[in-house]
């Protein structure tokens, strides 16, 4: 299909209460960028149950204008509905590009709203920028296992949809709600939507894992050896008030579970400060976390890479200097 207009779109994905979700937020800011160079508006697209809140936060984080579909199928994530919905939408206002959160959601709705549109999708992008030549949005993303970077356009189809990785931009300052508010009415029979939600499980085991929100992570790697090597990260972290992660390997090894897992294969994160231990700073992990604002490494090997990246670094055994730093601390905390 032509786009009718120069906007660019973000979807804000919602919550159980109706609230936006930090990714959908995160985006707002590339897309600002984005939108004033392609000559358009920034628009927030949410969908949900119950919407007000996502609302208020969308015009508050910059969008121009929030077109809003609300209804009680929308209240838990079904491909069948939100890819109705957003089809519906696109074919309506005709934006030129769409940018959607690499969440579990959004790499299953992208697909297929591509396919519906019959246009391209380029998925879990690190980058964004708008190609000077055509006028086209530049997505970047990894190729080859994260050993390169690939920059990829759609110029022949609209609207130009890509998949964001979560932590990969911030959010921005919350301001006043200025956006233009736009309502639609579209429903999806229930006899369309195939699928429907038994149950909402947000714990894994006995551990909420939310790395892609969290301030202060501490991951172990390959160094920790072993699934009671992550007792010292732990404690550490509790005392932090920290969100454990992990490298590939230590998932790989079975030493803990793939929630906690930091990189190309696993979530991108960007907290205020990052703790490594035992992670050598393979090139896919770095991938995500180097949006971090502090990068602190803790390594016995000197030359280990994650050390060119780190803020901090301390070259040592993980199992001397945890339980000193966790004492510390301890003390400071009272």
């Amino acid at each position: 299909m032509e786009a009718k207009t120069k906007d660019l779109w973000v979807l804000i994905e919602t919550n159980e209460a109706g609230s936006a979700r930090n990714v959908g937020l995160e985006l707002l800011t590339p897309g600002r960028d984005l939108a004033n160079k392609q000559g358009g508006r920034l628009v927030a697209v949410v969908i949900g149950c119950r919407t007000e809140p996502a609302v208020r936060e969308a015009s508050a984080h910059g969008a121009d204008q929030v077109i809003v579909v609300d209804g009680p199928e929308y209240a838990h994530y079904t491909t069948d509905a939100y890819v109705n919905a957003l089809t519906a939408l696109v074919e309506k206002h005709g934006p030129t590009s769409m940018l959607i959160g690499a969440t579990n959601n959004g790499r299953d709705l992208g697909p297929r709203l591509a396919c519906r549109l019959k246009t391209g999708l380029t998925a879990d992008c690190t980058g964004l920028d708008i190609d000077p030549e055509s006028g086209n949005v530049a997505w970047t993303r990894p190729a080859f296992g994260g050993n390169l970077m690939a920059t990829i356009l759609c110029p022949d189809h609209r609207p130009q949809i890509g998949t964001v990785r979560p932590g990969v931009f911030k959010k921005g300052m919350s301001g006043a709600e200025q956006a233009e508010v736009i309502h639609e009415e579209i429903h999806t029979p229930e006899e369309k939507i195939r699928t429907r939600v038994v149950e909402l499980i947000k714990e894994m085991g006995d551990e909420n894992v939310d790395l892609e929100s969290a301030e202060i992570i501490v991951s172990g790697g390959r160094g920790v050896g072993g699934p009671e090597g992550f007792a010292p990260i732990r404690e550490l972290a509790e005392v932090l008030g920290a969100t454990v992660g992990a490298s590939r390997a230590a998932v790989d090894s079975g030493w803990i579970s793939h929630a906690h897992q930091v990189g190309q294969t696993g979530k991108t994160v960007a907290p205020r400060v990052y703790i490594a231990c035992g992670i050598s700073g393979a090139i896919q992990h770095l991938a995500g976390m180097s949006g971090s604002d502090v990068i602190v490494a803790v390594n016995k090997d000197p030359a280990a890479p994650i050390f060119d990246a780190a803020d901090y670094g301390v070259v040592g055994d993980l199992f001397e200097v945890l339980p000193v730093l966790t004492a510390e601390l301890k003390k400071v905390r009272g």
